[in-house]
């Protein structure tokens, strides 16, 4: 289930379903704090794992990746964390508007950050359409980092 404030919306049965029985298990170790380092290392390995060699590559160094929008073929980076961590970019690279959405839960940000990963990928415009955006005109694109 995607979440934007009381608004939600779900996946396929089967994507959910498999979701939950990940992120269930994350939940349930984090009452230590060595089971939420463990749960935070599974939620980032399971990301890994759905990511593509050049994604997986900026990951390791950079701890962000980009993926394309289904819907508009917009570009979108995804960074580290679970809120306002999707920038939307322009044919420059630079930001042009920031975006919050993702599961329900208290969920290891591998978790969050996969569940963002594909909706934008699979349901774009109807993850977007319940999303809370930050417009940023004009920000500079990030440093250090390559450019889709």
């Amino acid at each position: 289930m995607i979440f934007v404030g009381s608004a939600t919306f779900g996946y396929g049965l089967g994507f959910a379903l498999a979701v939950r029985r990940h992120s269930s298990r994350n939940y349930r170790l984090r009452a230590d704090g060595d089971d939420h380092l463990r749960a935070e290392e599974k939620g980032a390995a399971l990301l890994r794992s759905w990511l593509s060699p050049e994604q997986a590559e900026l990951w390791d160094s950079h701890r962000h990746f980009y993926v394309v929008g289904s819907d508009t073929g917009r570009k979108y980076r995804i960074k580290y964390g679970r809120s306002m961590n999707v920038e939307e970019l322009d044919s420059g690279g630079n930001v042009v508007n920031q975006w919050c959405f993702g599961p329900r839960g208290n969920l290891a940000v591998g978790d969050v950050m996969l569940t963002q990963k594909i909706a934008l990928e699979t349901m774009e415009i109807e993850a977007l359409a319940k999303a809370n955006r930050n417009r940023t005109f004009g920000a500079a694109p990030s440093r250090g980092a390559p450019q889709p």
